[in-house]
């Protein structure tokens, strides 16, 4: 059994350096001031030579003596090298982030992968992440965002009733198909977008990064259970339009996280959510209604986050503002000249909405896919009123965004 004899010296026994007894020499220097003296005694083979090896290495004086007992007993003066991996070395921050200790304002590349909280020891190599200013991305509502995301995921597999028993017209389920096949290429963009992201974000800020992570993962999910739904019957996924994607093309042309921000979730997952909120009333059957309503608590998240860090990075910096209104005015003259909506998803949702080919049916479907459009132009509205914009500005902005919802 290894044990202290006194402050100052340790016997390490039959325990080589190479077995786990440097730990315990190492805990004892840690415990000196540079130039104090540690005695080590062992008996494991070669320990002294094994043990001249690591001082030197350390920059720790060594010599031996004898004890009484004619035993080897090592003296090693600890160096001032030997403090070396803590000279020079750099804090970075504290490891949580609330509203009374938020994150640093600009993470060095220096701290590379290290924890929030932890100590970089001079010399490790720095890393260029793109993202690495606090208020170009941060929002104070992501570490709780993340969290509630975490507790909120579902399996596919087991969330949604695959095995439920329905049957629909063909033309209804024609519908579906059309709907599935146009959230299929929606929820690609809103994976790929802050996926572009993700890689350039500074682990200082983890909780951006966590929630960003989740919020891809979701995606993924979704993708996965809009193609299950599309394909449910036999079908392939139905027509995907060049104006559908030019407009989701543009929304990997932003210049910058917030503006990417800003399109995707607050202008274009905020519209979504009405309109899967309009499927789960809508659907003609009980796995579509599930899924719209899984997708659209998830959805529901993205936009809070997307809110938070605008309403943040607008606090700290008013003048941002224009950017954002300048983002949604040239994407706006980038799709003046494509169709916007197809007519086969707005026809799909016609016929969803109206449940049959009926004259009473289709107006009443009609009617409600109008009423879809005003929801969402009302909640562009409201989230750019929070952002600041006055009442005309939110409406001229909200009625400038992409005809394709997204």
């Amino acid at each position: 059994m290894m044990a202290a004899s006194s402050p100052q010296t340790i016997d390490i026994e039959s325990l080589g350096l190479d077995q786990g007894a440097l730990l315990l020499i190492r805990r004892a220097l840690a415990a000196l001031p540079a130039g104090a003296e540690l005695r080590v005694r062992g008996q494991a083979p070669a320990w002294d030579v094994h043990l001249s090896a690591w001082c030197r290495q350390q920059g720790h004086a060594l010599r031996f003596e004898r004890t009484e007992s004619g035993q080897a007993e090592a003296c090693l003066t600890r160096g001032a090298l030997a403090e070396g991996r803590w000279r020079g070395a750099q804090s970075t921050g504290h490891s949580r982030a609330d509203a009374a200790d938020t994150p640093a304002e600009d993470a060095s590349p220096a701290w590379g992968l290290a924890a929030r909280g932890a100590v970089v020891e001079a010399g490790s190599p720095s890393f260029a992440f793109g993202l690495h200013r606090r208020d170009e991305l941060w929002a104070a509502t992501a570490g709780e965002l993340y969290r509630q995301g975490a507790a909120a995921q579902w399996d596919p597999e087991t969330a949604i009733d695959w095995n439920s028993d329905f049957d629909l017209p063909p033309a209804v389920e024609a519908a579906v198909v059309q709907v599935m096949t146009y959230l299929i290429e929606n929820e690609n963009a809103a994976l790929l977008v802050p996926a572009r992201h993700l890689g350039q974000i500074h682990p200082h800020y983890r909780e951006v990064l966590q929630l960003l992570a989740l919020q891809c993962a979701d995606e993924a999910r979704h993708v996965e259970v809009f193609t299950r739904r599309a394909t449910l019957r036999g079908h392939e996924p139905a027509l995907s339009t060049a104006g559908g994607q030019a407009s989701l093309r543009t929304l990997f042309e932003a210049p910058d996280f917030s503006v990417a921000t800003f399109l995707l979730a607050v202008l274009g997952e905020g519209s979504f959510v009405n309109l899967l909120n309009f499927l789960h009333a809508h659907a003609p059957d009980p796995v579509t209604r599930q899924i719209a309503r899984l997708t659209a608590r998830d959805e529901a998240r993205h936009v809070a986050f997307g809110m938070a860090h605008l309403e943040h990075r607008l606090a700290v910096q008013p003048d941002y503002q224009p950017r954002l209104r300048n983002a949604v005015e040239v994407r706006y003259d980038a799709l003046a000249g494509t169709a916007g909506l197809n007519e086969e998803v707005f026809d799909a949702l016609v016929l969803l909405a109206a449940g049959e080919l009926t004259l009473p049916a289709i107006a009443r479907g009609h009617e409600a896919v109008q009423q879809l459009k005003r929801d969402m132009a009302a909640g562009r509205r409201a989230r750019l009123a929070r952002l600041g914009f006055a009442r005309a500005e939110a409406e001229r902005l909200a009625d400038l965004h992409t005809r394709n919802f997204m």
